[in-house]
């Protein structure tokens, strides 16, 4: 991932976790940088229920249940 795009992910990351302590944020990004494709593909399930009506909250939640599975895989 090119420095510009690293460091813009870091900051909307920020702004997104407010609360998280650092060294999650930094596990989180490492995620992201390991697998973009499944990510983007999570972001782009979200915003399409957002624009279907639902709240961002309530569309992660419902999004991120559906690929459990697959995330756990990614933590471990």
């Amino acid at each position: 991932m090119g420095i510009f795009k690293n460091f813009l992910l870091k900051q909307a990351m920020k702004s997104k976790l407010k609360g998280v302590p650092e060294a999650e944020q930094e596990k989180m990004l490492g995620l992201i940088e390991k697998n973009p494709d499944f990510f983007k593909k999570i972001g782009d399930e979200v915003q399409k229920r957002v624009k279907n009506g639902q709240s961002e909250m309530a569309a992660t939640m419902v999004v991120m249940r559906e690929h459990q599975a697959e995330l756990q895989k990614l933590l471990k």
